[in-house]
């Protein structure tokens, strides 16, 4: 997909109107800044001269007004660059927090990535709006006021361009020496925070194996490295911006005493001598912000950069919608199904690593499938196939007849329910996780599903019933819980796909009775069943078999000849 048809460089080519908006108001807006020193210019040559207390009146009237309009302009500026970043960020924060978890799936496991979309995002959304970048529009400015200089005299216009040559070869300086080691410290600060979120999410077992100091060790040292390059880019950074500062301000005095000598020689008047020293100070100014605030702008493009990229195949116009089909039955039918892995990663032949090959079968509504093999045979592969979270390299998987990505992603989800093996809660209620956050969700249709997964009284034990916080990651409840709430989820409004993954994981005996029920009621109700299990309880109420193993299909039957077979050869 060319990029310059993604949603992203659209939506910044839409946003260039209020750009050209906040130019002409900077247009204004600088225009105007001479309004100070040339009432000074003025007071100092006509009304002091004349003494003359009507022209001071009107003056300080005029100036009043201008100054007036001039508060206005950098008002509507910066409303409008706040707008602007309001509107990008609702222009494609959905599409950036939809490509992320698409990613992550794609991927197989989220927790790999290293891009933060929302984060760069919010970032470069908050940079529209600073001072960092109101500065870059004023900056193309200062040739103006150094003509000003050169129209009071030639010589004071000559010094104020030697001062902006200094200042400008500062602020190329300050580029040139800050870039490469704030990059450094931003990529590895992101490895550092991706390091503490993960031993954050595997707190309990940090703290039950005595690893808090090595992993504190190692996240110090990572963010001990970010610190050491962040702050040399900074050090080098206040130097130049500090060096600047100084140099305008000698600039100005400068500019004051040579003003007062060409005044001395009657080449300028009295008042031009303040004049041009405020005005050659303007005319630094947008240099001296724009070194000031370069660590922000150069964060903000890496962002920029970084999100550009990652939205580069997401189209504004959208591709034509799947044909809608009717609502399935629930028969499934997988050919000659083979599936590569999606890190891309290579076999010892340097080919691509097959982690599921040659899987056939068909399911009838109301079926039960068991699909049982070691760990790494690929269950968890043909869960993610069935359920459409990732696609075959070759073969198909069908649903009524139709593969899935015949369907829309959305309308398809309806039909599926799915309890995959590393499963998480989202934090908000229990009634918004059964019910998969449809803000259309009937109550009757929650309850319905809890009953079926047999934690309905469980729920009500609670303090406020379904309307319970369970809080991040369902830190709230236990493994068994979080799993019989993620069951409820899974058989929400009765799907006609269901695929459970090691359902029964952190379940007792007696979860092990309800997950039974839930899957003979699933049956009852039409919806084909297939359950991943190392347990011979979670397919207690299946009838046929699947057997993987290295990847491959190894047999495949009624429950009671596969599991004869298997007992015949692992007896020998």
């Amino acid at each position: 997909m060319n990029r310059k048809d993604s949603k992203f460089s659209r939506a910044v080519r839409d946003i260039r109107s209020a750009f050209i908006a906040v130019a002409v108001f900077s247009a204004a807006i600088n225009i105007l800044m001479l309004t100070g020193p040339l009432f000074m210019l003025q007071i100092y040559d006509r009304v002091m001269s004349s003494g003359s207390v009507p022209t001071l009146v009107a003056l300080s009237v005029l100036v009043a007004g201008l100054y007036a309009v001039m508060g206005l302009f950098t008002f509507l500026r910066t409303r409008v660059m706040t707008r602007a970043g309001a509107w990008l960020d609702g222009r494609i924060g959905k599409d950036a927090m939809r490509v992320w978890i698409c990613r992550g799936v794609a991927l197989g496991n989220p927790d790999a990535l290293s891009h933060r979309p929302l984060a760069d995002l919010a970032l470069v959304r908050a940079y529209i709006a600073t001072p960092a970048l109101m500065a870059l529009f004023d900056l193309p400015w200062f040739p103006f006021y150094l003509a000003v200089l050169f129209l009071f005299h030639f010589k004071l216009g000559l010094l104020g361009l030697a001062g902006a040559a200094v200042v400008t070869a500062l602020a190329l300086l300050n580029l040139y020496m800050t870039s490469r080691p704030l990059e450094v410290s931003a990529a590895i600060e992101r490895n550092a925070t991706a390091f503490a979120e993960q031993s954050y999410r595997n707190s309990e077992a940090v703290m039950a194996m005595g690893m808090l100091d090595n992993l504190s060790r190692y996240w110090e040292r990572l963010h001990r490295q970010a610190m050491h390059h962040g702050q040399r880019g900074s050090d080098r950074s206040e130097a130049i911006t500090s060096a600047s500062k100084a140099f305008r301000m000698l600039l100005q005095s400068a500019l004051l005493a040579f003003g007062a000598y060409l005044a001395l020689r009657h080449e300028i008047s009295s008042g031009s001598i303040i004049a041009g020293s405020i005005i050659g100070g303007r005319a630094l100014a947008p240099i001296d912000q724009t070194i000031a605030g370069w660590k922000h702008t150069l964060r903000a493009r890496r962002s920029y950069k970084r999100l550009k990229a990652y939205l580069a195949g997401v189209t504004d116009s959208a591709e034509k919608a799947p044909t809608a089909l009717p609502e399935p039955k629930g028969a499934v039918k997988v050919s000659n199904v083979v599936k590569l892995a999606p890190d891309g990663s290579l076999d010892e032949d340097g080919r691509k690593r097959v982690i599921l090959e040659d899987v056939n079968f068909e399911l009838l509504p109301g079926a039960g499938l068991g699909v049982i093999g070691p760990s790494a045979s690929g269950k968890t592969t043909l869960a993610r196939l069935l359920t459409g979270v990732w696609m075959p390299d070759s073969g198909s998987v069908r649903l009524d007849g139709a593969t899935l990505d015949q369907w829309d992603s959305n309308i398809l989800g309806r039909y599926i329910g799915y309890l995959p093996q590393s499963y998480e809660l989202i934090a908000g209620t229990i009634a918004q996780n059964i019910s998969r956050f449809d803000p259309q969700a009937r109550d009757e249709d929650i309850i319905a599903a809890a009953m079926m997964a047999s934690v309905h009284e469980m729920i009500l034990s609670l303090p406020d019933g379904y309307a319970t916080h369970i809080g991040q990651s369902g830190s709230r409840l236990s493994a068994g819980q979080r799993q019989r709430i993620a069951l409820a989820r899974a058989v929400y409004r009765t799907p006609k796909l269901v695929v459970l993954d090691e359902p029964n994981s952190n379940l007792d005996s007696e979860g092990d009775a309800a997950l039974t029920r839930a899957i003979e009621q699933l049956r009852m109700a039409g919806s084909a069943v297939v359950v991943m299990a190392h347990r011979p309880s979670a397919i207690a109420a299946v009838d046929d078999i699947l057997m993987l193993g290295a990847g491959k299909q190894m047999d495949i039957g009624p429950k009671p000849e596969v599991l004869r077979r298997f007992t015949r050869i692992a007896n020998g």
